[in-house]
């Protein structure tokens, strides 16, 4: 493997990495990195699931509707295996926390 097919891979998963996540929705904090390891698993799983079912996910536009489901797949998997952590204390807070955080001081008017 060249090191022309490695940037390419690193471009690849970047950019499948990224759509996935603006897709995916919540909050997914990472970096540019975790991101384009994201859009590289997401390939490789994708187009193992691809194969399985028949498909030739190699190349075009069937390569990279595989590398963005399998992608956002993983960030579903990674979001149910880490839910069970916001519901113990000191974890990170919810969107529910931030909603209701946010209705507490907006309720409590400009002077308090």
């Amino acid at each position: 493997m060249s090191i022309s097919h490695l940037i390419g891979w690193a471009v690849f998963g970047l950019v499948a990495g990224a759509i996935a996540r603006l897709l995916h929705p919540g909050r997914d904090p990472m970096n540019w990195l975790w991101t384009m390891l994201l859009g590289i698993g997401g390939a490789l799983t994708g187009g193992y699931i691809a194969d399985a079912m028949g498909l030739d996910a190699r190349n075009g536009l069937a390569g990279w509707v595989a590398a963005i489901a399998g992608a956002v797949l993983l960030l579903v998997g990674y979001h149910l295996l880490t839910a069970g952590r916001a519901a113990l204390p000191g974890a990170p807070a919810t969107n529910d926390d931030y909603k209701r955080a946010v209705f507490d001081d907006l309720s409590r008017g400009p002077d308090r």
